[in-house]
């Protein structure tokens, strides 16, 4: 597997509790929407018993001339270090790697379900795909609780107007606990949500990412429709 290193360009908090890294896109780094890197710490500060390494989607589409990393920030060594290191600091990259991309017969739909940070690897997909003008179908089902809590939310809105095979459908599943106004979709993706917006629940491929309890909840659901195993496809993130 290739390795590379890059430099972190800058930081952002991008929803409570959650932010994105930017690196310098290394030379001769190819990949595809929905693939993955394991980024290593060369000389961190501190380091704990997780070690210097974390796997991260790449949230960045590849026409973009830099790599993005989105991560809620739990306490551990490795995310303190990444939040407080010098901007320029060099990262250890391996990757890409992983089969997580969109499929190839534009004549089957591809429903994305995605859960809080699982998001990422479907923002560089349908990102790609408005700038390809790839003619799937595309839904993306984004489930958080608030909208405090729902990285990327806006530009995921944006995307719509640049791809009208790009159907976004967002719901929040507390938004008791939220301070914010929220007119669309609320409660948890079920079989009804998906009815409401898809024509046909057999025929499209569906990519699953989340966290393990929401990824394997919706692969039930799906089995339970009678969708075909094989056209379901997951990703879980565990522990972010």
């Amino acid at each position: 597997m290739p390795v590379y290193q890059s430099k972190l360009k800058s930081r952002e908090q991008v929803a409570e509790g959650t932010m994105a890294f930017h690196f310098e896109k290394p030379e001769g780094f190819d990949f595809q929407g929905g693939q993955s890197v394991d980024m290593t710490m060369l000389n961190p500060p501190e380091t704990d018993d997780e070690g210097n390494t974390r796997s991260f989607s790449i949230a960045s589409p590849p026409s973009e001339n830099e790599l993005v990393f989105a991560t809620r920030m739990r306490d551990s060594a490795f995310k303190r270090n990444l939040k407080s290191v010098p901007l320029g600091t060099e990262l250890k990259i391996d990757g890409p790697m992983g089969s997580f991309t969109l499929h190839k017969n534009a004549k089957k739909p591809a429903v994305f379900l995605a859960g809080g940070i699982g998001i990422t690897p479907f923002m560089s997909i349908v990102a790609q795909a408005a700038h390809d003008r790839l003619p799937h179908q595309l839904y993306l089902f984004y489930s958080n609780h608030r909208p405090e809590d729902a990285p990327f939310l806006d530009f995921l809105r944006r995307l719509e107007k640049d791809n009208g095979n790009y159907h976004f459908i967002p719901t929040m599943t507390d938004m008791e606990k939220s301070k914010r106004p929220w007119e669309g979709e609320q409660g948890f993706i079920d079989r009804a949500m998906l009815i409401k917006y898809l024509n046909n629940l057999d025929g499209p491929i569906y990519y699953l990412a989340g966290p393990p309890a929401m990824v394997a909840a919706m692969r039930k659901t799906l089995l339970d429709t009678k969708v075909d195993e094989d056209d379901i496809r997951t990703e879980e993130f565990a522990g972010y």
